[in-house]
């Protein structure tokens, strides 16, 4: 097992079931619960389910400095380390897939396969106008409004217009009252990560799901995403980027399906 050097913040992590070891990786402003909460008791069946925090979610401290992917990578293949855990399949969600990707060009002994969900390889100018925007309401402490645009953004059109007024209000008062006070760091690393050279010495099945009624990162991006990677298969979700919230569980049965057949 290679060893990953210690760094100033470690990432809080929770180990859940047993089986073959799947690492989770969470998107930013949101969290393990958040992201994966409606997959966990799936995952947990036959899996080893390793799944950290990053700065400034659940229990990891919040950086006092920028975020660094590289860094990230490493402490993530880290928690693998503490769970004694040799080999991982990574799940990655939105930012989450820019760690993924890095961590399996960083440390390819490490890792069996990935599932690659809303990501990208660099962000366009779409993802970075709707970061930059997001920082802004971050910086103004309106979460009011922040609350209206990651709704605006993060589900699909076809979910959103089916709320009612009362589903839509209690939505808005979650988002708003449940974002992690790391997230101005996360939001900022997603706008400036770029993975696209990693991509070509990917060499593990890898399953990449696009979203198609994305707003906050197009679908584009994940084909771009899948063509990069050779022999990646792209599965498409009619779904916002939070599709964890519309379609959980055609999300868990394609992520299965693809476990099943590369007997991950």
């Amino acid at each position: 097992m290679s060893t990953i050097p210690q760094r100033t913040v470690e990432l809080a992590h929770t180990v859940r079931g047993d089986g073959p070891a799947l690492l989770l990786a969470h998107g930013a402003g949101g969290g393990i619960d958040a992201n994966y909460g409606p997959l966990m008791a799936e995952l947990t069946a036959g899996h080893t389910v390793i799944a950290p925090d990053l700065p400034g979610a659940g229990r990891t401290p919040r950086s006092s400095t920028p975020l660094d992917l590289d860094e990230l990578a490493d402490q993530l293949i880290a928690t693998a380390d503490a769970a004694g855990v040799d080999q991982v399949t990574i799940l990655g969600y939105s930012l989450g897939t820019t760690l993924a990707v890095r961590a399996a060009a960083r440390h390819p002994e490490r890792v069996r396969g990935l599932v690659l969900t809303a990501g990208w390889t660099r962000p366009d100018a779409h993802l970075r106008l709707a970061a930059d925007l997001w920082l802004r309401l971050l910086a103004e402490s309106d979460r009011a409004n922040l609350a209206r645009f990651v709704t605006l953004v993060g589900l699909g059109a076809t979910f959103r217009a089916g709320l009612s007024d009362d589903q839509l209000d209690e939505i808005l008062r979650e988002t708003a009252a449940g974002l992690p006070e790391g997230t101005p760091e996360q939001v900022e690393l997603a706008s400036r990560t770029d993975t696209s050279a990693d991509l070509a010495g990917i060499r593990v099945p890898t399953l990449v799901v696009a979203t198609t009624e994305d707003q906050l990162v197009l679908p584009a991006n994940s084909v771009a995403l899948a063509e990069g990677i050779a022999g990646a298969r792209l599965v498409e979700i009619a779904a916002g980027h939070m599709l964890m919230a519309e379609r959980p569980t055609e999300w868990q049965t394609v992520i299965a399906e693809f476990l099943r057949e590369h007997q991950l």
